[in-house]
């Protein structure tokens, strides 16, 4: 009887388990790691001067492609210029899907 309760239990545990982890895979990124992906990626190019991030995501086409963005903005000062970008993060996934580079 209790071997019966017990290969019940498993099961259901074993159920659950495998419903939770393909819901939390489909969770999109925070805001706050979209944002450290763009710094970390710029960082490799040289120090940045500030950041910025729209908290709320937002839609961006680009070749005949739509994504759920953050978007994001990069500042830096290159030979005494200062240099502002917009980079767009996929919610889903974190790749940058867009830079543009704005002054």
């Amino acid at each position: 009887m209790k071997g019966k309760y017990f290969l019940l239990g498993l099961g259901l545990g074993i159920a659950s388990t495998y419903l939770l982890s393909s819901q939390l895979k489909q969770c999109p990124i925070s805001s706050d790691r979209a944002l450290e992906l763009v710094k970390k990626a710029f960082k490799e190019k040289g120090p940045i001067d500030g950041s910025w991030i729209y908290t709320i995501p937002e839609t961006f086409s680009n070749d005949h492609l739509s994504y759920q963005v953050y978007k994001t903005g990069i500042s830096r000062t290159v030979n005494d210029h200062l240099e502002q970008y917009e980079a767009f993060v996929d919610t889903k996934t974190g790749a940058i899907v867009h830079v543009e580079k704005i002054a």
